[in-house]
């Protein structure tokens, strides 16, 4: 929509200075004219305030009164190139001498009003990141890893847990947005499978959002238990609560979590556990079924499980491919079950791995995530595909809470339908339908969305009219004035 209402202004800009420049003017010559840059409240970032590292929650705290209007400063500056010539992609990386523009109502010490000065261009040596910047490096280093038992009661051995960096940044939240949409749901009553390395349910975060669950490796053990921390992690993005100590809260935090352990304490998981642990999450009655990176869907025992699971009213969320796969198909007639793909990216929107072309139907993100840890539940970042997953996971929730008598397929496509392209259409080959958007999802209907993009296009069509119609006037009074001239002149 913006990027139509950009062209049109241009467009008009266009005929409307056409008009100026064709008129006859005698021997002089029209110049030129540039317009000025807008007025607006700005704050130039400091090394430290009050001894303290610059932050957008800071930021928003000191000047708007509140840090949850992180996210409005966010969005005004995100990819606005800054004096030194970087981007912001992080919210929690800032860099002194950047000018950040804020909201309107921003008030207190060091709030600017006036034109933006003029910074610096940025220099062919540097660049910024974003949809082309490389993802992960293939040998980088390995997750820190952390001892942790296993939930009291449980079945599970002591073992050693695999957790992300202790860094961690807030920008996957912050731009999900996702507490747009409590006002109308939070996934009460949705249960969420997370087919992985279990979750830990000690997690105080996950406290009554965690079912038992089940451990398919052992054959009757619980799933509510976590050796190597990324199923943990995948269900703070789904449904983590709130606490004290600030963590990530996850996308639908009144849903529940069935986890099913899929990885052996190795770290590998078998086809056939992973077939057996798919039909375990849609015979336990989840609704939305995760599907961690340790599951492959080329293997034919996995990929008969998932088409049995589609012919259930299940919506399967799994990893975009990296290499050839045939998509299952559901196993009978009557369908109703979706399989969605999903790609993960980074702030500046560049990839986390390498997927196939065409085989991302949409993105979230899957780099530098935040999220919970074993053993105590603080926050953490990751890196992968499977975070990518528990997002869209999340939103998937929310939606089949707020509109129970979606089919999994309808939830599918209102998540697609209300995604923001990145790419240069609606359907990218690198992004499919582009970034997921958890509260229009829920507080647009599709129907209505699609009749306001009819509506812009229809609008799009009579200001081309007019503007086509101003710049055949401009051509009929340039022709009339040349006429009189020749007349008046004896041309």
């Amino acid at each position: 929509m913006l990027a139509k209402r950009s062209i049109l202004a241009r467009l008009l800009a266009v005929a409307l200075a056409g008009c100026v420049l064709m008129a006859p003017t005698g021997p002089s010559v029209a110049k030129a004219t540039t317009d000025p840059q807008p007025y607006v409240k700005y704050y130039v970032v400091v090394a430290q305030y009050q001894g303290q590292s610059e932050s957008l929650t800071a930021i928003a705290r000191r000047f708007l009164g509140s840090g949850e209007r992180s996210a409005e400063i966010y969005h005004l500056n995100t990819g606005r190139v800054q004096p030194d010539g970087s981007r912001l992609t992080d919210p929690g990386v800032l860099k002194a001498g950047w000018q950040l523009v804020l909201p309107w109502d921003a008030a207190g010490e060091g709030v600017k009003y006036g034109q933006l000065p003029t910074g610096k261009r940025p220099t062919p040596s540097v660049r910024p990141t974003g949809a082309n910047s490389p993802g992960p490096v293939a040998g980088s280093p390995s997750p820190s890893r952390t001892s942790a038992s296993p939930r009291p009661g449980g079945t599970g051995p002591k073992c050693t847990a695999t957790t992300g960096s202790s860094s961690r940044s807030d920008w996957a939240q912050l731009r999900m947005a996702a507490d747009s949409a409590w006002t109308l749901t939070r996934g009460n009553g949705v249960k969420v499978a997370v087919v992985d390395t279990g979750v830990d349910a000690t997690v105080q975060q996950l406290s009554g959002r965690v079912a038992v669950g089940a451990d398919v490796t052992v054959g009757n053990g619980r799933g509510d238990t976590d050796c190597l921390g990324s199923g943990t992690a995948m269900a703070g993005i789904i449904a983590g609560d709130s606490s004290v100590d600030g963590s990530p809260v996850g996308i639908a935090p009144d849903a529940t979590i069935l986890p099913v352990r899929v990885v052996r304490g190795s770290g590998a998981a078998r086809a056939a556990d992973a077939a057996n642990a798919i039909e375990v999450a849609v015979s336990a009655g989840a609704s939305v079924v995760a599907v961690g990176s340790h599951v492959d869907l080329g293997d034919p025992a996995v990929a008969s499980s998932v088409a049995t699971a589609l012919d259930h009213d299940v919506l399967l969320v799994a990893g975009a491919p990296t290499k050839a796969l045939t998509p299952p198909s559901p196993a009978g007639r009557s369908g109703g079950g979706a399989l969605l793909f999903t790609g993960g990216v980074g702030a500046g929107d560049q990839l986390a791995e390498q997927y196939v072309e065409g085989g991302v139907e949409v993105v979230a993100p899957g780099i530098d995530v935040a999220s919970l840890g074993v053993g105590g539940g603080r926050a953490v970042s990751n890196t992968g595909t499977e975070f990518a997953v528990a997002f869209v996971a999340g939103q998937a929730a929310l939606i089949r809470a707020a509109q129970p008598d979606l089919t999994a397929a309808q939830v599918k496509d209102r998540i697609r339908s209300t995604a923001d392209a990145i790419g240069a259409t609606v359907s990218d080959t690198k992004y499919g339908s582009g970034m997921i958007n958890p509260a229009a999802s829920v507080s647009v209907s599709v129907d209505d969305r699609n009749q306001v993009s009819s509506q812009q296009q229809s609008s799009t069509g009579a200001a081309l009219a007019v503007i086509l119609g101003i710049a055949l006037l401009c051509g009929a009074g340039v022709v009339f004035g040349l006429r009189l001239r020749r007349r008046r002149f004896g041309g």
